[in-house]
């Protein structure tokens, strides 16, 4: 496997690989990076859809990719995916998945017309005191010592920011400042964080760094992440002839060592008691009736298994019921434990899958069932929120919230069978152990009813109607999410397993946990990639895997980024204005002089 850019690997289509007539495909877990790399064979490798088969504990594909109605509590997701145009495997694979909402189009398809007429853009990014505006105003307020901290850790080398934390490399100005406001909702970052996962974004999305304060860098899908995504290439797949094999749960991986040849021998599960779908999971399976299954595996049975999970025991309240942290058995948790204790070389989960306090936050859906909530939404997004089109544009930050509350609207109907007079809100706290600021209790003891209240607090809603309209107007879905930060706690290399290990003949890891250097965590992008990767090397397909996005290499995008950061004051030169005079002739005879100009860097000193 190798990778690749431009035209010419992009467009180009792989021979059959040798031997893949004689070859059969088992995925663990139902999430996107299973069914791309699914897709990836049949596409790419030409592997016949019968041949593969998916194994999932829970009862509907997505993984963390959700988006359901559940009976009795109404909308939940759990999370959104926000997206970008250099998602190059993501758009490699949608480029094939026919869309379910416009005949003849592929879900990229759909996708690109939809955000070239309705681009993304927040008009409101922060709010305090009760729904006023936090008046960030589109600035990074990076002090000098802070612009240097965020150059030294840009520059560093990833060996120097293993293990560390982000407050361990960032001061406190740079802790201080709208930028860390932006960055750590935006991502999920807390400040114990991997200062190594800091910089690998800082990277990756360098080229974004003007749109950071704004959310004009990022693309959305029509419907929630489970009907524009998972959906369509669920039907695709299961139209190529894959197997899914619901109410499954792995157990185990059996493998055979011999010096540096491994391989997978068996796959072990049982069937049956599986959660419920829809967001609510419990550790174990315990609720029913099991039944042991596997199968054996020779050298041409592949093995791609999803290791860990950022939703695995997600528990749901409801609108008069709190959502409990649930510390119990999580099977995918487990089931890495298990194969990780067999080679040095796959990886070490409780890095990341032991520390609930540190990776734990909760977030809600509200539905609001009537106008008189969304007016409150609408004086901040200053949006129609019933247009269709984009409403808040991403997150609204409570700046002043004890529990650091962000909330977002997307285009409205969220869900296809959402009533037209109704709008669905997500909301999540990163400080949920906190007590609220008008709910005097911490968000995590919170029943959906009292979230509300909290949300229309910040929102500028009169404390008298509060309880009426938290009780009334609205319909509540708390979820607690004990791992879903758990990829962000510090590491260093091997803690997580390479896609395919050295010495591997028919396995790989896939998922937010299997190591790829070539992309950042917690994206769509990411699951993709790993999939893409296990898929080409374990068939060796001729074709590049489209290489990251280069932008970190290049000059005319570090200088954007470097005035952007200073809040486009340009640099000043110092001494006597005849040196710099000359300084600046020299400087524009040359294209680093235009480069610099075109970048803001250079002031016009006269």
């Amino acid at each position: 496997m190798y990778y690749s850019s431009g035209n010419y690997e992009a467009f180009a289509r792989p021979r059959k690989p040798a031997g893949v007539d004689g070859k059969t495909a088992w995925f663990v877990g139902a999430g996107l990076a299973s069914m791309a790399g699914a897709a990836f064979l049949i596409r790419d490798g030409q592997l016949a859809g019968d041949k593969i088969t998916i194994l999932e504990r829970l009862k509907l594909p997505g993984g963390a990719l959700d988006g359901i109605k559940e009976p009795r509590k109404g909308f939940v997701i759990r999370g959104g995916r926000e997206m970008e145009n250099h998602f190059e495997c993501l758009w490699d694979l949608f480029r094939s998945i026919p869309s379910i909402e416009i005949e003849g189009a592929s879900v990229l398809d759909e996708f690109y017309w939809l955000n070239k007429d309705d681009p993304n853009y927040s008009l409101q990014r922060a709010t305090e005191k009760q729904g006023q505006d936090a008046h960030t105003d589109g600035l990074f307020t990076l002090t000098d010592r802070a612009q240097k901290d965020v150059v030294k850790v840009f520059l560093a080398t990833r060996e120097q920011m293993e293990g560390k934390r982000i407050d361990e490399v960032f001061g406190a100005d740079f802790l201080a400042s709208n930028f860390w406001l932006y960055w750590r909702t935006m991502f999920a970052f807390e400040e114990w964080h991997s200062a190594l996962e800091m910089k690998l974004y800082l990277h990756r999305f360098i080229h974004h760094i003007g749109g950071l304060p704004d959310f004009s860098a990022l693309k959305f899908t029509k419907y929630n992440q489970y009907e524009s995504l998972v959906l369509p290439l669920y039907r695709w797949l299961l139209d190529q002839g894959v197997t899914f094999r619901f109410d499954t749960e792995v157990t185990d991986i059996e493998f055979a060592f011999e010096g540096d040849r491994k391989q997978a021998t068996a796959i072990r599960w049982r069937t049956g008691g599986s959660p419920e779908a829809g967001g609510t999971e419990s550790g174990g399976t315990e609720s029913g009736d099991t039944e042991p299954g596997g199968v054996d595996l020779g050298p041409d049975d592949l093995v791609l298994a999803t290791i860990g999970s950022l939703t695995e025991n997600s528990v749901d309240g409801d609108h008069h019921t709190p959502a409990h942290l649930d510390e119990g058995p999580a099977p995918a948790w487990d089931l890495w434990r298990r194969v990780a204790a067999k080679d040095p070389a796959f990886g070490h989960p409780d890095v990341f899958g032991g520390h609930i306090p540190q990776t734990k936050w909760e977030s809600a859906t509200v539905t609001t069932l009537d106008a008189r909530i969304p007016r409150y939404i609408e004086q901040i997004c200053k949006r129609d929120a019933f247009s269709g089109k984009v409403v808040t544009g991403g997150i609204v930050t409570v700046r002043d919230s004890a529990w650091l509350l962000s909330w977002t609207v997307n285009r409205q109907p969220h869900f296809k069978q959402q009533p037209k007079d109704q709008i669905v809100v997500w909301l999540y706290g990163l400080f949920p152990e906190a007590p609220g600021d008008h709910v005097a209790k911490p968000m995590q003891d919170c029943t959906g009813e009292e979230i509300v209240q909290e949300w229309l607090f910040h929102l500028g809603v009169p404390v008298a109607d509060i309880p009426e309209l938290a009780a009334e107007a609205a319909r509540c879905v708390p979820v607690m999410m004990p791992y879903v930060t758990s990829f962000f706690m510090p590491r260093k290399a091997g803690d997580r397993p390479d896609v395919v290990p050295e010495g591997a003949v028919n396995f790989a890891f896939i998922g937010q946990f299997a190591e790829t250097s070539r992309d950042c965590i917690f994206t769509t992008e990411y699951s993709v990639r790993t999939g893409m990767e296990a898929a080409y090397r374990l068939l060796d397909i001729e074709r590049g895997v489209p290489e990251v996005f280069n932008s970190t290499y290049d000059i005319r995008t570090l200088l954007e980024a470097t005035t952007r950061l200073r809040d486009d004051d340009p640099l000043h030169l110092p001494g006597p204005a005849r040196l710099r005079d000359r300084v600046l002739a020299r400087l524009d005879a040359t294209e680093v002089g235009e480069l610099l100009r075109d970048a803001g860097l250079i002031a016009e000193d006269k």
